[in-house]
């Protein structure tokens, strides 16, 4: 919280554009696809697990719902391409539970299979969409905020209720926390952790259609390893523990902003953007050594 504020203030004062309302609503635009993978990430974290194939998710999700539209129409095409997010993050939960393959390893592996089957498809080229209404949810807006933004926002609260005003969400906290305790204690582990991998590859699925509807381009890289790297980043630095049982939707939201705000600030002072990446690895490192640290103390 402090080093947003910190940070908001010092760009407030160095740039003139920087709190305008337009730059503001921009920051929030840019970064929608983000912070609509971490929210749902970010309960994947908190019960203990990792998953790493949010991105390949977010680039087939865009190509299916691409491939699509042209023989199911727009709406049904975005349906569908969130519905297959929510069913990959279903596979990931399952293979991480019943399968007991590692998180880590189970999400590395469904995405390069998730990014090989998209390259398959698209045969490596491009999927353009020509249906008008397609593009309504990418590039549609209500009032300053854009549809995207108002899904991100949507979105983020379903999550926070979820988590910290409902049964399920003390179930979350508590198979991160203690696996073997929250057993013993009637949870179960397995359900809960398969149910926020689903989350998760909803939320990866939801950022997919939202690119590719502003685009019109479905296209089988179109996430990269950076989409899962800010993602995680935002999640991490933002306060949820790497190994569970800690963290709020809310730090992850300061978080993602956080990040999104040192790329605007380097875009509004012409700073060398390369300088960039120093910064984020830091801030991560830096996120990451509190959190061990802190653990060590308790």
């Amino acid at each position: 919280m402090l080093a947003f504020v910190a940070l908001f203030v010092t760009l407030s004062v160095a740039s003139a554009p920087f709190l305008t309302w337009d730059n503001l609503f921009n920051i929030i635009d840019q970064n929608a696809g983000v912070g609509i993978i971490a929210v749902g990430s970010t309960l994947v974290f908190i019960a203990g697990a990792f998953d790493l194939s949010v991105g390949a998710v977010y680039s087939m999700a865009g190509v299916v719902a691409a491939l699509a539209a042209p023989e199911v129409g727009a709406a049904a095409a975005l349906l569908l391409g969130g519905l297959l997010g929510l069913g990959f993050g279903v596979v990931n939960g399952l293979l991480a539970t019943v399968g007991r393959i590692n998180a880590f390893v189970a999400t590395l592996a469904t995405a390069t299979m998730i990014g090989g089957l998209a390259v398959v498809v698209t045969n490596g080229s491009y999927i353009y969409v020509t249906t008008a209404s397609f593009t309504t949810v990418g590039r549609g807006s209500l009032g300053r905020l854009t549809y995207p933004s108002l899904v991100w926002i949507v979105f983020t609260i379903v999550c926070a209720v979820l988590l910290h005003r409902t049964r399920f969400g003390r179930y979350v906290y508590a198979a991160g926390g203690n696996e073997e305790a929250a057993r013993l204690s009637g949870i179960r582990v397995g359900l809960v952790r398969t149910a926020c991998f689903a989350l998760s590859g909803l939320s990866a699925g939801l950022a997919g259609i939202l690119l590719v509807s502003r685009t019109a381009t479905g296209q089988a890289n179109a996430a990269g390893f950076d989409l899962v790297i800010l993602a995680v980043a935002g999640i991490v630095i933002g306060g949820t523990s790497l190994l569970g049982g800690e963290g709020a939707i809310w730090r992850t939201i300061l978080g993602v902003l956080l990040l999104a705000m040192i790329g605007n600030g380097f875009d509004l002072l012409s700073i060398n953007p390369n300088y960039q990446d120093i910064i984020r690895g830091a801030l991560i490192a830096g996120a990451v050594g509190v959190d061990t640290w802190g653990r060590r103390r308790s």
